[in-house]
């Protein structure tokens, strides 16, 4: 509750102003602040992989690093930017199918299953 409490202590109005104790200038609902709280709590955990999306990843010689995960994480980022549900980050070694509303790895592609495979339901493409 303390980290809801301080989202409304904090709340501004659209010109800038916080609200006056008492008064019945408007704010955000209570589901709109915790739906931002979920989401900023979500983001700052950062992207992480599913129980398939590990799997295909051990099955296929990819190696989770730090590294790769900051990279998925950025590009991730940048694709919520632009409004994406569903991307597929790929450099020239591998592929990722991400859902970034729930930063979450759905799969993980290796270069030789990219040549044999079509990827629909993707919104969006980022390079790693």
């Amino acid at each position: 509750m303390e980290r809801i409490s301080g989202i409304v202590q904090s709340q501004t109005l659209a010109n800038g102003r916080k609200p006056a104790v008492g008064s019945k200038e408007p704010v955000s609902s209570f589901g709109a602040l915790l739906q931002n709280c979920a989401q900023a709590e979500k983001q700052a955990q950062g992207v992480e992989f599913s129980k398939h999306a590990r799997t295909r990843a051990e099955e296929r010689g990819i190696t989770i690093t730090p590294q790769l995960m900051d990279q998925l994480q950025g590009g991730m980022e940048r694709a919520q930017e632009k409004g994406a549900k569903n991307i597929i980050a790929m450099d020239a070694e591998m592929a990722f199918i991400i859902n970034v509303p729930r930063a979450r790895v759905i799969t993980a592609i290796t270069q030789d299953e990219m040549k044999e495979n079509i990827f629909t339901n993707i919104d969006g493409a980022v390079f790693l």
